[in-house]
């Protein structure tokens, strides 16, 4: 859970920043398990900071730390030969709402980390996970998700519960689940892989197929295409309703939550937007596609040289043939017996 935004906001304010040397002022909050934390501002350019101390943790030298249009992650020498400071700092472009909601998540990703018996040596990645996280979020525009995608991701949480419901572990569903990384299928689980689609049509379901690799079972073999449609019902459950639901469910596995909010931000998705995402949508069907030859899709290998990119529809209803239990397709990719 992100940390409460008023700590961080009154540290913030009491501070000027204004000193003309360079480095940072500093007041100290409470610790995230062994981790030491501080809001502060970087001086002399009087940016919000907050600077982390891992007592005995190391990152390599060579690695890269994270780095946005509007904020950075590095490294503060210290006279102590041991222990590891870094600094999360905003950016003068960036904007300070965001970096106050990007810092609380971050900090709170500690929180979790140290709550479920994470090593501390491991607590360094855990929060440089969740700013990369964010990283993606911002890249993406760091604006509410459009109806379209919306509606995408509550097709793709409502599939992670019916994995869940199966039986299928919360760790394969969570790891599985590739779609906010922009990867050819939603899910790449057990042996194959299995691409979410969902409507809100009464009458048919076209399917938007964005590429040549979407619909191809060379790479992950079985391919499973998941069908889903939703009706706009005040009896359905919003977006965060669903968010919601899926933390309650995964509450209990250490860590699991953690990686979902990760996933999540990867995805377009933030708490502080939960306002714009008014509308609820009931399921009403599940149908799933076996990915075969005679199927009707376009892969790379029927094209003719020189065709390198499509993004085609197609009526599901043309491919009734098709349809496969969904118990014997989770068999069938190895995530159940």
């Amino acid at each position: 859970m992100a940390r409460p935004s008023e700590e961080f906001l009154i540290a913030w304010s009491s501070l000027t920043g204004h000193d003309p040397a360079p480095g940072w002022q500093a007041i100290s909050l409470p610790s995230a398990g062994p981790v030491k934390v501080k809001a502060g501002r970087r001086t002399p350019t009087n940016l919000e900071t907050v600077l982390l101390f891992f007592p005995s943790a190391k990152i390599p030298r060579s690695e890269k730390l994270p780095e946005g249009k509007g904020f950075l992650v590095e490294r503060i020498e210290s006279i102590n030969a041991t222990g590891l400071w870094l600094a999360l700092t905003r950016k003068a472009a960036g904007s300070p709402e965001l970096f106050a909601a990007m810092a609380c998540d971050a900090v709170g990703a500690i929180d979790n980390a140290a709550a479920t018996g994470v090593a501390e040596s491991k607590l360094p990645q855990a929060f440089i996970r969740r700013v990369i996280a964010w990283q993606q979020f911002m890249s993406r525009g760091a604006t509410p998700l459009g109806a379209e995608a919306e509606l995408g991701l509550v097709g793709e949480l409502t599939f992670i519960v019916y994995l869940l419901q199966a039986g299928v572990p919360t760790e394969t569903v969570l790891e599985g689940w590739v779609g906010p990384e922009d990867a050819p299928q939603d899910f790449v689980i057990g042996l194959g892989s299995i691409e979410v689609k969902t409507t809100l049509s009464t009458a048919g379901f076209v399917a938007k197929i964005s590429s040549l690799e979407q619909l191809d079972d060379s790479t992950y073999s079985p391919l499973f295409l998941a069908a889903l449609r939703f009706s706009r019902e005040e009896t359905g459950l919003s977006l965060p309703e669903l968010v919601s639901d899926l933390e309650h469910r995964l509450a209990e596995v250490p860590g699991a939550v953690s990686f979902f909010h990760e996933k999540l931000l990867t995805a377009g998705y933030v708490k502080t937007h939960e306002t714009a995402y008014t509308r609820r949508f009931q399921m009403r069907e599940l149908l799933f596609h076996r990915i075969i030859d005679g199927f009707p899709r376009l892969t790379r290998s029927m094209m003719p040289d020189g065709v390198f990119r499509a993004v085609y529809e197609i009526e599901l209803h043309s491919a009734g043939e098709y349809i496969f239990p969904f118990d014997a397709a989770l068999k069938s990719l190895g995530v159940l017996k």
